[in-house]
């Protein structure tokens, strides 16, 4: 198979296909991260479908100050990517394709969730790129969509503007592609000096703290609801040498902190160390949220939360993600 460059929307209009199409949308630089979102799309659209990668850098969701201009665009590196990774086509539309009256009048609100977390470090961020994807899913007009969940909070935003706005398209997140020292891999990455890149470990390293902490108190947890209800079975238990330890993970459980406290507090150890290394790490923010609004989680919360850290490390701005479930069943 040859991926086919297209740089129009008529161009891509008249493409026939029999099966499903899928589209993954990057605004370029492609990396392996893109690579698994590329041969996912492959898996679902299956060998009669088609999948078509969207390489646009899109100015409306850059604020003031953002790389915008040293963005990198490597469209020539990127289409060799894709095509080994199993697209059909890579549509890289001008901006004059996208927005042909100049920057649009009309365009989509984030809402509430858009002015949290990224959006208020970076206003208007969530706008453009609500707006972009809906001006690229009417033109490239797919069955299914796929994003990272490595921007969890885009991707929230999307299957909510699917959903709010009656899009007939299917949204498929795929999980974060990490390095082998786990930093999650990002086009921003080729910004870091080698001291800068060891400094930014901290970030998937907080996480990762985060979630041990996390998986420890879960299994206290499930260990304290195994405490005798009365007195006739802890008698029983004894005979057998359970209601010691079973009393004991009970008084341990019921010591720690709440367990979303607890989960917050492991990470930010972490990133306050980083904090003092050469170069140090600024943080930007260190939260643990509900993935339908990203409003903060309490420490009675129950079902599935993410973890998500953004900081600076030199001159680049990195952002990451776990996802967590909190309350296992009794």
């Amino acid at each position: 198979m040859t991926t086919t460059l297209l740089r129009t929307a008529d161009e891509l209009r008249v493409r026939t296909r029999a099966g499903r199409r899928a589209v993954v949308m990057t605004m370029g630089a492609l990396h392996e991260g893109h690579a698994t979102l590329i041969r996912t799309a492959r898996d679902i659209a299956g060998e009669d479908g088609q999948v078509v990668v969207t390489v646009f850098v899109n100015p409306l969701q850059f604020g003031q100050g953002e790389d915008l201009d040293r963005y990198p665009r490597t469209l020539d590196a990127d289409i060799k990517i894709a095509d080994q990774s199993g697209a059909d086509v890579v549509f890289a539309p001008s901006v004059e394709e996208v927005y042909p009256g100049g920057e649009p009048q009309v365009r989509i609100s984030a809402g509430p969730m858009g002015g949290r977390l990224e959006g208020a470090s970076r206003p208007g961020h969530f706008d453009g790129m609500l707006t972009v994807v809906a001006k690229l899913l009417h033109l490239t007009r797919p069955d299914v969509a796929l994003y990272g969940q490595k921007d969890a909070q885009q991707l929230a935003l999307i299957r909510r503007m699917v959903r709010d706005l009656n899009f007939g398209v299917e949204i498929v997140g795929v999980p974060t592609v990490r390095e082998d020292d786990g930093l999650a891999l990002s086009s921003r990455n080729r910004y870091l000096s080698p001291q800068e890149r060891r400094t930014a470990l901290a970030l998937s390293q907080a996480l990762f703290a985060g979630r041990d902490r996390h998986a420890a108190q879960e299994a206290l947890r499930a260990r304290a609801r195994e405490v005798p209800a009365t007195h006739a079975r802890a008698e029983a238990l004894s005979a057998i040498g359970e209601s010691r330890a079973a009393a004991d993970a009970h008084a341990v459980a019921t010591a720690l902190p709440g367990a979303a406290a607890a989960v917050r507090a492991a990470a930010r150890a972490v990133l306050d160390e980083a904090a003092r290394l050469d170069p140090p790490l600024e943080l930007d923010y260190l939260a643990l949220v509900d993935p339908s609004d990203f409003t903060e989680i309490g420490d009675d919360f129950t079902g599935e939360a993410v973890l998500a850290v953004a900081a600076r490390v030199g001159t680049t701005r990195l952002i990451d993600n776990i996802p967590l479930t909190f309350g296992a069943a009794s």
